[in-house]
C-alpha cells in the first residue's frame, strides 16, 4: 500500500503529467473537463500518486465514489476472480448471481418497510432516468417535478432535471418536455424554516402543476452539484408526506449521498423519510461502473417485461466489486468514520468563518462544502472558488468547486483516510484560504 504521506518531488502538473496533457489535447474531445492537471498512476487510502511520482490528498474520491480508499484490495481480489470466471453475458440474456445478490442487499439497505425491488444500470444519469420511467408508468402521469440547484445528470431527460446551464446544458438542447422547476430549501439565502420551505415549494407545485398531473418529485436529500446544499429540516419530511397524500411518486436521488458518505447508509435517513423510489452509483462499488434504483416492490414492477435494461447494465464485475464495497463499509462502520470526519473538519476549517468571503461552511459526514461570497458585495467568488482549488492542487491537496455559481469549494474525502492526513490536507485548505484574506 502507498505510504499514507503527501510529498511533491515536482511541480504541478510534472513534466510526465504535461506530455500526458499533450497527448489528451490531441486525443481527446476538448468538452471533457480536468479538474486537476495529473495523470494517477497509483492510489490507495487518501493518496494518489501521479506519473511524475507526486502524492497528492484525494479531498475529492473521485467524487464521491471511491470512499473505501483507491483500488481497496478486497474490491479488488472480489472483482479479480468475478472477471476470472465470467466478464459478461448480459442479464437479459442469461443471468448470473452477483447482480441477484446485489440487488437482494440494496433492498435491505434502502430504508422501508414494504416489500423492495431493485434493477442496475450503468451511470447515476441512467438511474435517474429509470426511476422517472418507472414513475410515469406506475402513475399514468407524465410531468415530473425537479427543485432548485439540482444535478441529475447530463442524458437529455437528466439535463431537463438539472438546473445549471453551464457546463451542463448550455447549446444541448432542446430538452426532454415535461420537466418543471419548483423551490428547493437554501438556509443561507432564503433564512425560511423547513416548514415554511416546504409550504412554499408545494404551493407551487399545487398552483402550476397540480398533483394529478404530477408523476414524480425527484430530489437529491442533500443537492451536490448545486453546492452541497442540507435542507432546513422539516423540508423533506413535509416533502414526502405531500407526495404521498397526493399519488405523486417521491424519488430520492442518492447518487452522491449514498453510501455511508453522509454518516448514514444514506441521506434520507437523517429525517428518517422513505422514499417511494431511491437512485444509486458512485460511492457503491469503489468506482466499477454500477447504478441502481431501488425503491417499492409495486412501483418496480409496473413496467411491462423488457421495459427496462441495457447491454451492460448491472456487468457481473461490477456487481463483485459492489457486493465487496458493501461489506467493507459495513465491516469498517464507515458511517461512524464519516461522523468523525465532520467533527475533524468542522474543528480545523472553524476559523475560516471569521474571514469575510467565507459565507457558510455546510454538510454532512464526509460531504462538507464552503461558500464563498463577498460579504461586503453580495458577488458570488467563483473565480475565487477556482483559484483556491488550483492552488491547493499546487500544494499536493485535491479540493473540487462546486455550485450553481461555481462559488463553493466541496470536500469528498475517502472514508477510510487517516485523520493525521485528513488534517493535513484540511490545514492546506486553511492556509490558502487565509492567504486570499490577506493578499
Amino acid at each position: 500500500m502507498l505510504e499514507q504521506k503527501r510529498e511533491l518531488v515536482t511541480g504541478i502538473p510534472g513534466p510526465a503529467s504535461q506530455r500526458l496533457l499533450e497527448r489528451r489535447k490531441d486525443a481527446i474531445s476538448a468538452g471533457v473537463g480536468m479538474a486537476v492537471p495529473v495523470f494517477v498512476a497509483e492510489g490507495a487510502g487518501g493518496i494518489l500518486r501521479d506519473v511524475d511520482g507526486n502524492q497528492l490528498i484525494d479531498l475529492g474520491s473521485g467524487i464521491a465514489v471511491t470512499s473505501v480508499g483507491v483500488s481497496d484490495p478486497d474490491v479488488v481480489a472480489a472483482a479479480s476472480r468475478q472477471a476470472q470466471a465470467v466478464t459478461h453475458t448480459c442479464f437479459m440474456v442469461t443471468g448470473y448471481e452477483p447482480y441477484v445478490a446485489l440487488c437482494e442487499r440494496l433492498n435491505e439497505l434502502v430504508p422501508g418497510d414494504g416489500p423492495k425491488k431493485s434493477v442496475l444500470f450503468n451511470s447515476g444519469a441512467e438511474a435517474v432516468e429509470n426511476a422517472v420511467k418507472i414513475a410515469r408508468v406506475a402513475t399514468g402521469k407524465h410531468q415530473v417535478a425537479a427543485v432548485e440547484h439540482a444535478y441529475h445528470g447530463r442524458t437529455s431527460l437528466t439535463m431537463a432535471l438539472t438546473a445549471k446551464a453551464m457546463p451542463f446544458k448550455r447549446g444541448f438542447g432542446p430538452f426532454t418536455p415535461g420537466v418543471v422547476r419548483v423551490p428547493t430549501s437554501y438556509p443561507l439565502k432564503d433564512e425560511l424554516d423547513g416548514e415554511q420551505a416546504a409550504r412554499r415549494t408545494i404551493t407551487r407545485l399545487e398552483a402550476e402543476i397540480g398533483a394529478e398531473d404530477l408523476a414524480a418529485l425527484i430530489i437529491e436529500p442533500i443537492q451536490g452539484e448545486g453546492g452541497f446544499l442540507v435542507p432546513a429540516a422539516g423540508f423533506l419530511p413535509a416533502l414526502a408526506q405531500w407526495c404521498r397524500n397526493n399519488g405523486v411518486v417521491f424519488i430520492a436521488d442518492e447518487v452522491q449521498t449514498g453510501f455511508c458518505r453522509t454518516g448514514d447508509w444514506f441521506a434520507c435517513e437523517h429525517e428518517a423519510v422513505i422514499p417511494d423510489l431511491m437512485t444509486l452509483a458512485k460511492g457503491i462499488a469503489d468506482g466499477f461502473p454500477v447504478s441502481a434504483v431501488t425503491g417499492r416492490a409495486d412501483l418496480m414492477d409496473s413496467v411491462h417485461v423488457g421495459g427496462m435494461g441495457g447491454t451492460y447494465g448491472g456487468n457481473p464485475v461490477a456487481c463483485a466489486a459492489a457486493l465487496a464495497t458493501i461489506d467493507k463499509m459495513a465491516s469498517d462502520d464507515l458511517n461512524a468514520a464519516a461522523r468523525r470526519i465532520e467533527q475533524v473538519a468542522r474543528e480545523v476549517l472553524a476559523p475560516l468563518l471569521e474571514l469575510h468571503f467565507v459565507a457558510e461552511l455546510r454538510g454532512r459526514g464526509a460531504m462538507l462544502a464552503l461558500e464563498l461570497i463577498d460579504s461586503r458585495t453580495g458577488q458570488h467568488l467563483s473565480d475565487l472558488a477556482r483559484a483556491v482549488a488550483a492552488r491547493c492542487a499546487q500544494l499536493g491537496v485535491v479540493v473540487l468547486t462546486a455550485g450553481t455559481h461555481g462559488n463553493v469549494i466541496r470536500l469528498l474525502p475517502p472514508l477510510v483516510i487517516g485523520e493525521e492526513l485528513l488534517r493535513e490536507g484540511l490545514g492546506v485548505l486553511v492556509e490558502v484560504l487565509m492567504e486570499q484574506e490577506l493578499s
